[in-house]
């Protein structure tokens, strides 16, 4: 009792600066490339952090799929080795799920509708995400995806002739791909670029953001793309609550509101350097095909609403978010 007495004074008795001046780390990886226009500004991020914080939040970065695939990086940050990650929908969904709704193939034909549905369900995203262990800090969206390919694809049908990389137990793009009877390869994203390089790979196409597909060198070795766009690629920068919750309160707010407005940044600069990236992959020689008549848009939305069943059934995505999805999507519409 007399010494439980004593060290309770002796903390009393420190002065509040040694307190309030704990340092935090906050070890973050992610796929992003080094000295690409997204890494600058999760460095710059870092930086403003560091800064306003008055040195107490500092990050430890691992850029360029350093610490793994995305699973990897979900069980360094469970087994506590790091703390955070800028995921795409594929970590996304193995976090909360439901929130790939949106990134279901051709829900969206612009940002203006995607930006709508996603700003109507992101209190709920958030949530869900708290409830399973992670606090969402911002929303940077990895941009329409395309399909990039060694020979040309102007059809469904040669789509379903090619040896197309499906990333390795992703359930939004198996059931995709069963709804339209396509048969594809499952590897890592990090195992991608060489069997792309090898004379023996055994892929010889994929899909990518036309950034992504700059920035991890993909087009060097693809000679065509598609006009069309499948998605809108989701992202999330994400940190554990174990992390989260052990930082003071000003620096829960300040990690909060730094992450939002980065990731409003990075949106901007990623619609802008997707659109400056179709003609760089032009300049290097990819040429863009595949253009859909009508008949084409109606049988993609009929596999569309084929693997939103799928997807259903696993309870991947449950009926009741796609239906949602669909509703708030009818208000811009009908605006």
């Amino acid at each position: 009792m007399v010494l439980t007495r004593f060290l309770f004074i002796l903390f009393l008795s420190l002065p509040a600066s040694s307190i309030a001046n704990e340092v935090y780390t906050l070890k973050f990886a992610t796929l992003v490339p080094s000295d690409t226009a997204w890494m600058n500004e999760i460095e710059t991020w870092a930086k403003d952090v560091e800064s306003k914080s008055l040195g107490r939040l500092k990050f430890k970065i691992y850029p360029g799929g350093v610490m793994g695939d995305e699973p990897d990086v979900l069980r360094k940050i469970r087994s506590q080795q790091l703390h955070g990650a800028f995921f795409t929908g594929y970590g996304i969904g193995r976090i909360y799920s439901p929130a790939r709704v949106l990134e279901m193939p051709f829900l969206f034909k612009n940002t203006d509708e995607s930006d709508y549905v996603r700003d109507r369900l992101m209190p709920e995203i958030e949530e869900g995400f708290r409830n399973n262990g992670y606090e969402l800090l911002g929303w940077p969206e990895v941009g329409f995806i395309h399909f990039f390919s060694k020979k040309p694809i102007r059809s469904l049908d040669e789509l379903k002739s090619t040896r197309i990389w499906m990333w390795q137990g992703d359930p939004l793009g198996e059931a995709f791909s069963t709804a339209a009877g396509i048969s594809h390869i499952p590897l890592s994203i990090i195992d991608v670029y060489t069997q792309l390089t090898s004379s023996h790979g055994s892929i010889d196409t994929v899909f990518n953001s036309p950034f992504g597909a700059l920035a991890m060198q993909w087009h060097t070795k693809l000679k065509y793309a598609s006009n069309i766009h499948f998605t809108n690629a989701i992202g999330g920068l994400v940190v554990s609550n174990r992390f989260f919750n052990k930082l003071p309160d000003d620096l829960k707010q300040l990690l909060k509101t730094s992450g939002h407005a980065i990731s409003k940044r990075i949106n901007t600069i990623s619609r802008n350097d997707n659109q400056k990236s179709i003609e760089l992959l032009k300049q290097s020689g990819i040429k863009f095909v595949w253009n859909w008549d009508e008949k084409e848009e109606k049988e993609m939305l009929i596999l569309r609403d084929k693997a939103a069943e799928i997807l259903s059934k696993s309870n991947y995505i449950p009926d009741m978010h796609f239906h949602k999805a669909r509703q708030i999507l009818l208000e811009i519409k009908s605006k």
